[in-house]
């Protein structure tokens, strides 16, 4: 993994886990947990990719996809796993 890969997994986990915090609609999780949930999700993402075969030097189209599904997955798992907040 280069640079590159590594700060394009960073800010798209980041991002991609904000939004699917957003997508799942659990409103109580903390915006660090998706986030960080994100990030790992998209280094996961870019591993993957690597053991299918697509590599490439710079920006790689599949790789950008892979990271954004296997983010996606992660947040939406660990949303699930969240307990929710009572205001009882």
């Amino acid at each position: 993994m280069t640079i590159g890969g590594i700060v394009s997994a960073v800010v798209l986990g980041a991002v991609v886990g904000v939004l699917g915090r957003l997508i799942v609609g659990r409103r109580d999780m903390p915006g660090w947990a998706s986030a960080a949930v994100g990030v790992v999700a998209a280094f996961a993402g870019t591993g993957l990719c690597e053991m299918v075969g697509f590599r490439a030097s710079g920006w790689n189209f599949w790789e950008t996809i892979f990271q954004i599904g296997v983010a996606a997955a992660g947040v939406w798992v660990f949303a699930a796993l969240w307990p929710t907040r009572s205001d009882h």
